[in-house]
């Protein structure tokens, strides 16, 4: 006999059971270690990321078609990673999230495809990419098709890099060949204690290398964010972490044909930085805070710094000026004495090129002695990573605006967004030195033999250290030569950025037509 039609009513409630089905992650002893570890479930992340009611799920009815290893008789829907887009303070964002509690959150062919979907959809439509991350690695029963699905993965992180923000949020276990598609991405989030990134586990690193390392102190946040440079931010937990990226995302336009998002401002265009003047010592080698500098300049002193932990002697990070995001990097007095070395050029390299890629204009606050001397930068390539934050500099079409605070010597002032290489406008501070190298250094090497051949050669060598400083240790010689375009007083910094960026708002600057260039990586 043919079965009895079914109603629409039993059809609309076989929906509503298999909806339910899907909402369910796994079992309820696996939702509690997942909530005992201090981690959230899948969907609870994405409704507390997301505004109240904006997700619009794709693919929760996927099943895996997998065989093997008795996999096959089990075939939760979602296939253990939840896919969509919302908003996030009104404007559209993409992402997924990986459900540990759904075969540990590893990667299969279906849960791989729903990635490629949505992934695919975000580049084509123009939205930020989120991935909250929080799986196993490759799915084990399913062989090479998991590690081709990842590739296709790869190969889109790099098809939308430059064209979409990606951001990669590390919220569990992100091991072996995972941890490549966060790595091809703009900014990586970690929380302390609970996520973990490396290609080797500590089992592995102890059969091949005898050593003994715990997960922590392998791959966890706080070692990527000082050690690696693996990790752009640190968050205490996961609603911190979340936080975050909303607020990220507040500076970030949707695509890169977009400008970044404006606010109308609540602090005065035309405001007097006082407080810079006090803050600079007389004394040319005694350190400051340079984020004190950034903070008393920018709108509201709202300065959301990048890789804070790491290379720590440069500062990057957004803020707003006169509404507007600008991207900032500053050498900092504090650490090294704000002199260049590989993870600074490297670290600031990565932001320059991520604002130039987004139509964030840079701010420059250059105060660099050099780059640190020795055999082991030498030997690790400061040659090679020194070049590649010169690189990004020239290669940068965004408005650029430098701001000489007081040290500027060397190649590494040249590369720290000077004229020479392309920026728009310089400014200086009368306290600025812009030369070769410091008074005392360049009096060694140009009065040697007057200073050995002197009666009193202590005293000569200060009188010709006097007089080097008094001729190029000032910003002045540079100035004659157009190198700069307007010594200013420190307190007039903001009003004088914000009108050199008013001006540069229009600017338009096409890069030659090639394929790509040959970054020094």
């Amino acid at each position: 006999m043919p079965d009895t039609p079914r109603t629409i009513e039993a059809r609309l409630a076989a929906l509503e059971q298999l909806r339910a089905e899907a909402h369910q992650p796994g079992s309820e002893a696996s939702v509690r270690r997942q909530h005992d570890r201090g981690k959230l479930t899948a969907r609870e992340r994405i409704e507390r990321f997301l505004d109240p009611g904006s997700f619009v799920e794709l693919d929760q009815f996927a099943r895996h078609r997998a065989h093997g290893f008795g996999i096959e008789h089990t075939r939760p829907l979602t296939d253990g990673v939840v896919t969509g887009w919302g908003t996030v303070d009104g404007r559209k964002v993409f992402l997924f999230a990986q459900d540990f509690t759904v075969f540990g959150g590893a990667l299969g062919e279906v849960f791989a495809e729903k990635i490629h979907k949505v992934m695919d959809l975000a580049a084509s439509v123009g939205a930020p990419f989120i991935g909250l991350n929080d799986g196993a690695g490759a799915r084990i029963q399913e062989g090479v098709v998991s590690l081709a699905m990842y590739g296709g993965i790869f190969h889109r992180n790099v098809q939308a890099s430059g064209v979409i923000p990606q951001i990669s949020v590390i919220l569990g276990p992100c091991a072996g060949g995972a941890v490549y598609s966060p790595a091809m991405t703009d900014f990586i989030f970690m929380v302390k204690d609970t996520s973990y990134m490396f290609i080797t586990g500590p089992d592995v690193v102890k059969a091949a290398t005898g050593e003994d390392v715990t997960q922590q102190e392998l791959g966890g946040a706080m070692t990527h964010a000082t050690k690696s440079g693996v990790a752009t931010f640190v968050a205490d937990d996961e609603d911190q972490c979340l936080a975050q990226v909303r607020y990220l995302l507040s500076f970030l336009p949707s695509n890169n044909l977009e400008d970044p998002p404006y606010y109308a401002p609540t602090d005065d265009p035309e405001r007097s930085c006082d407080g810079i003047v006090s803050l600079l010592p007389d004394s040319a080698n005694q350190a400051y805070d340079m984020k004190q500098v950034i903070a008393d300049v920018v709108d509201d002193g709202d300065f959301f710094e990048v890789f804070p932990f790491w290379a720590t002697n440069i500062v990057c990070g957004y803020g707003r000026l006169d509404g507007h995001v600008v991207g900032i990097v500053g050498n900092q007095p504090k650490m090294l004495a704000g002199a260049l070395d590989i993870d600074a050029s490297e670290k600031a390299a990565r932001f320059v090129r991520t604002c130039d890629a987004f139509n964030i204009p840079l701010v420059t606050f250059v105060d660099v002695p050099g780059f640190i001397p020795g055999t082991n930068q030498e030997h690790e390539g400061i040659i090679r990573h020194g070049a590649k934050l010169l690189y990004a500099y020239c290669e940068a079409t965004v408005p650029r605006v430098q701001v000489i605070t007081r040290k500027g010597y060397g190649g590494a002032f040249v590369v720290m967004n000077s004229k020479s290489i392309g920026a728009d406008i310089a400014y200086a501070w009368p306290s600025a030195e812009i030369a070769v190298m410091d008074a005392n250094g360049a009096a060694n090497i140009i009065f040697r033999r007057e200073i050995e051949d002197a009666s009193d050669p202590v005293a000569r060598k200060a009188e010709l250290v006097a007089e080097y400083a008094e001729r190029f240790a000032n910003p002045y010689q540079a100035a004659e030569r157009g190198y700069v375009d307007d010594v200013i007083d420190p307190a007039d910094t903001r009003r004088m950025v914000v009108s050199g960026l008013r001006m540069l708002r229009s600017k338009r600057e096409e890069l030659p037509k090639r394929k790509h260039g040959n970054m020094p990586l």
